[in-house]
């Protein structure tokens, strides 16, 4: 069974209709990845699934469970925990008050040292500036950060977005194998990300949005592979 079912989706922002009856799901255990051009779609699909906007039409299920109508804090509580695109650190806090804040909802103490302790693990980098304000990391450094504080919730679903944005290539190379080790662990995630080469690389699975619409799913070997994705978002001529 799917872990995710996005059913019919509509999101409007005024008069703009962002989402139009888009529909996918994630697997359990899997990378899955949205691409598309600036405009299509890809973050508004990210917000709605996470609460942070409503849909005007259509619905959410994540583990057998409807979430359309929760609010978003109820959703991270479900195990779906979201990074949003420009990381939504605490710039003010220090990177361990950060880490304190992904565990928020959490009452299991022992649990709860046991995922930071290998989150710390995983972001070596950000275990030697705990005390630091977040907002003097670097760009790379703050991305960890916000992937990290994710890590606190103990996520079943991890929605990333953009996670490689303005960083530089070996950063991007590294938070990448840092993504499927999470997915080796047993986590799921939800990736968007403006290089497609690499989302479609690391994914099972793929989904493709043009102007709010679906226009493409499959295995994202085949979408790869297929000339006309190659031309759109690949570069490929």
């Amino acid at each position: 069974m799917a872990l995710l079912e996005v059913r019919d989706l509509d999101v409007h922002y005024g008069g703009i209709h962002a989402l139009k009856g888009v529909s996918f799901t994630v697997e359990a255990g899997q990378i899955a990845t949205l691409i598309g051009g600036n405009g299509a779609g890809k973050t508004t699909a990210l917000r709605a699934i996470s609460g942070l906007v409503k849909p005007t039409r259509g619905s959410v299920t994540f583990g057998g469970r409807p979430i359309t109508a929760l609010p978003a804090h109820a959703i991270v509580a479900r195990g779906l925990a979201h990074v949003p695109e420009g990381r939504g650190i605490f710039a003010n806090l220090t990177v361990d008050e950060n880490l304190q804040l992904g565990a928020y909802l959490r009452d299991d103490p022992a649990a709860v040292a046991k995922d930071r302790a290998r989150a710390l693990e995983l972001f070596p980098q950000i275990r030697e500036r705990l005390h630091q304000q977040a907002g003097t990391l670097s760009g790379g450094e703050q991305q960890m950060l916000a992937i990290a504080r994710a890590l606190l919730t103990r996520p079943k679903l991890l929605l990333l977005d953009e996670p490689s944005l303005g960083l530089a290539p070996q950063m991007v190379q590294r938070i990448f194998k840092i993504v499927q080790a999470i997915v080796a662990e047993g986590a799921t995630i939800l990736l968007v990300e403006q290089n497609a080469h690499m989302a479609l690389g690391i994914a099972a699975s793929a989904h493709v949005l043009e102007v709010g619409a679906l226009v493409a799913s499959g295995p994202a070997a085949e979408l790869l592979r297929d000339d006309k994705i190659r031309k759109a978002y690949l570069g490929v001529h």
